[in-house]
């Protein structure tokens, strides 16, 4: 008997939780200083154009790690029903929340030797790792064993590729991804760089472009390139407030695949938001590799 676990930074949402079962940790970020905000859990529904404004008339948010004691409230309960736990989690690179994740498993173990915390690692974050945690969804629904999934994981994670990029390089050079110098150029140049996650679960930027258009068909290029049996798999395309750009690669996807390519389109969560800022655009793909 085991419990599925995972958090908001992968994009999912309540009503995505509940269809395969996961119980779902909230990645708080505050919007002022002293007011903390938990994306999701708080509302039935997530207003992203409302939180994408407030980003562009000049709000920062600034995202958190959480506690231990979080981490043991929220694993707990479930260890005293006598399950195991599986959380599936955005990438461990990326925050140091896993700190104080490490320090709450540590404590729990001691409480209840019989229970096991099991950790999948998606290295990825917004749409990548939704699209990982779907899948394992798919498999839990089935009847997988943990084992089963861990093992589909060790295979199959770094088999899911991500590609991205950011219409306002401000964002990104407000929370230190690109330099502050970089970011305004690229801006002033209308250049946007393309960006992914590797499989040792960090952003790095794989190539540049000038204008939405070619962006947008550079990133088209990468599918082309490294798409695996695409049609068997969810194509997530993913935004933070841009849903008619979206939609237009969701366009542009089926006209080259076909109407039957099982394309979703995500929002992009607040957490993940306050870094890349309003109007970025991503894809999500089975791959040959990451």
């Amino acid at each position: 008997m085991y419990q599925l676990f995972t958090d908001t930074d992968t994009d999912i949402t309540p009503q995505v939780a509940e269809e395969y079962g996961y119980k779902l940790i909230s990645m708080p970020y505050s919007e002022k200083l002293g007011e903390e905000v938990f994306p999701y859990v708080d509302f039935e529904e997530f207003d992203y154009h409302a939180f994408y404004d407030k980003l562009r008339g000049g709000v920062l948010p600034k995202t958190h790690a959480l506690s231990p004691v979080k981490y043991v409230e929220t694993f707990e309960p479930t260890l005293k029903e006598g399950k195991d736990v599986l959380y599936v989690h955005f990438s461990a690179a990326m925050s140091g929340t896993f700190n104080a994740l490490n320090l709450a498993m540590q404590e729990l173990a001691e409480k209840y030797p019989d229970r096991k915390i099991h950790l999948i690692d998606t290295k990825a974050i917004t749409i990548l790792s939704y699209n990982i945690v779907c899948e394992i969804g798919d498999l839990a629904k089935k009847g997988a064993t943990i084992e089963e999934i861990k093992e589909w994981a060790d295979r199959e994670i770094d088999k899911f590729a991500v590609y991205f990029y950011a219409d306002d390089l401000k964002f990104f050079g407000r929370s230190g991804r690109v330099s502050n110098f970089s970011a305004n150029m690229g801006n002033l140049l209308g250049i946007r760089p393309i960006l992914t996650m590797t499989s040792e679960g960090v952003m790095c930027s794989v190539a540049k472009a000038r204008g939405k258009k070619a962006t947008v068909e550079k990133m088209l290029e990468y599918v082309r390139t490294l798409q695996e049996d695409i049609k068997e798999h969810r194509v997530i395309v993913g935004h933070s407030d841009a849903l008619e750009q979206a939609k237009e690669i969701e366009r542009l996807l089926k006209a080259e695949y076909g109407e039957d390519l099982p394309v979703e389109i995500v929002v992009v969560n607040p957490t993940a938001g306050s870094h890349c800022g309003p109007e970025t655009v991503g894809i999500s793909f089975h791959a040959k590799h990451r």
